[in-house]
């Protein structure tokens, strides 16, 4: 499995949105990006997470940060989440776990004594250039754009 750091160059993606629509590292280039993973859409520590960022969006982009979230849902899904909790940004599906793969946060999970493959949630921070500024591995789900914003702040 691929442990990426800061100063890693951000794995290139291509997936598509919410609305059907392919999005790729390339074409975010020049832009910051809060990359976050999540497990589903429409579970209660995921939605908190999304309602966290949906609620600090306009305090991430001043300090010039684009969010996309990416989770294994698909596309009708993540539409769905995205209109029930009016989040606002990008979500893209990872059906095949191939983004999570290349983050290495597609990984090996027990619950409940069963094991199962799934997303380890983490947040990358990618610079405009496409290099890993930051890795948050420790998410706090109903406070994540604050953590996102002071762990940048500190600096």
């Amino acid at each position: 499995m691929v442990t990426l750091k800061s100063g890693d160059v951000a794995p290139k993606f291509e997936a598509p949105d919410q609305n059907g629509n392919i999005v790729s590292l390339d074409a975010l280039k020049g832009q910051r990006l809060v990359l976050y993973f999540y497990p589903k859409d429409n579970t209660s520590g995921c939605t908190l997470e999304a309602q966290s960022l949906r609620d600090g969006r306009q305090a991430l982009a001043q300090m010039g940060l684009k969010i996309i979230g990416v989770s294994p849902d698909s596309v009708k899904s993540h539409n769905g989440f995205d209109c029930k909790h009016s989040l606002g940004f990008t979500l893209l599906s990872d059906s095949d776990h191939a983004v999570a793969e290349a983050y290495g946060v597609w990984a090996e999970k027990k619950m409940y004594g069963r094991t199962y493959m799934g997303i380890l949630r983490t947040t990358f921070i990618i610079d405009a250039e496409g290099v890993i500024e930051q890795v948050i591995t420790k998410v706090d789900t109903k406070n994540h754009w604050q953590q996102i914003a002071d762990l940048l702040t500190e600096k």
